[in-house]
């Protein structure tokens, strides 16, 4: 289950699920709505921090660890990776899945040196 998030204060998690592809607001808090699903038994939740979505600084790790200790899905680092540390934060937030487009696509990480950089530090790697 996807869900797209941006930070609002007015939320009680601080964070506000969006739609339409993360252009429009729902009131409805983030955390809570994880909770929702994963209480409809999804497997897996995808939470996209739209501040972070794109700009290569490190994925949002504050809701990579509130919606982790909320459910028991599991949960896709997502939106934000530029650097191998990065991974790692996410891994060591909570995240059992993690996801990267750009670093990719514009050969700024390989994907063997990335798998390499995670094994050496203890992360399990299918």
């Amino acid at each position: 289950m996807a869900i797209d998030v941006d930070q609002n204060e007015a939320i009680s998690s601080g964070y506000e699920v969006y739609i339409d592809g993360g252009r429009t607001p729902t009131g409805a808090d983030a955390v809570e709505w994880a909770k929702r699903v994963d209480g409809y038994g999804v497997p897996v939740i995808l939470p996209t921090s739209k501040a972070g979505d794109g700009v290569q600084t490190g994925y949002d790790l504050p809701i990579i660890r509130v919606i982790k200790e909320a459910v028991s899905a599991e949960v896709v680092a997502s939106g934000g990776a530029g650097k191998l540390e990065h991974f790692y934060e996410a891994v060591e937030a909570g995240a059992t899945i993690l996801l990267a487009a750009s670093v990719f696509h514009f050969g700024l990480i390989g994907i063997k040196d990335l798998k390499d950089y995670l094994r050496g530090r203890g992360v399990n790697i299918l």
